[in-house]
């Protein structure tokens, strides 16, 4: 076959570090913007972003050039440089090492999308420490729950 044909839509789902509720409302929708510029760096496209305070969603439409680990180490560590960077804080910024993935296909994006945008309705009634867990279930990913999180005394 001489060229590449891909569809690959991908739900990245990650914590903030400790699980601190430090993605604050007045730097969430810039944070947003900065990490779908980062995506863009990588010929992926944010389909749907949102920063919850103490974790993230983002739909990608990504190519099949890169990997998603790639990805997210490019869209993870420029994010949380440029937090700090920007001192919206007054303590250091990280996201939680690793990250949940899953594969949609192009008919479930609407849906999907929909959910992310929907996060602060959704999170009235489901905390992350449940949705996180449910997600990796329902999509046939194992798991030990003790390396789920990282929290802080």
């Amino acid at each position: 076959m001489a060229n590449t044909y891909t569809q690959l839509y991908m739900q990245f789902v990650f914590a903030v570090k400790g699980r601190r509720s430090f993605v604050l409302p007045h730097f969430r929708e810039e944070l947003e913007k900065y990490m779908c510029g980062i995506s863009s760096n990588y010929k992926s496209k944010v389909l749907a972003i949102y920063c919850n305070p103490d974790h993230a969603h983002l739909l990608i439409s990504m190519p099949a050039t890169i990997s998603p680990s790639f990805l997210m180490d490019k869209v993870k560590g420029s994010s949380s440089k440029w937090v700090n960077r920007m001192g919206f804080l007054p303590q250091p910024f990280n996201w939680q090492d690793g990250f949940g993935v899953f594969s949609y296909s192009k008919s479930a994006v609407p849906t999907v999308a929909k959910y992310i945008h929907n996060q602060p309705i959704h999170h009235q009634n489901v905390p992350f420490r449940e949705e996180y867990p449910t997600m990796l279930t329902e999509n046939g990913v194992e798991f030990d729950p003790k390396y789920l999180f990282e929290f802080y005394d």
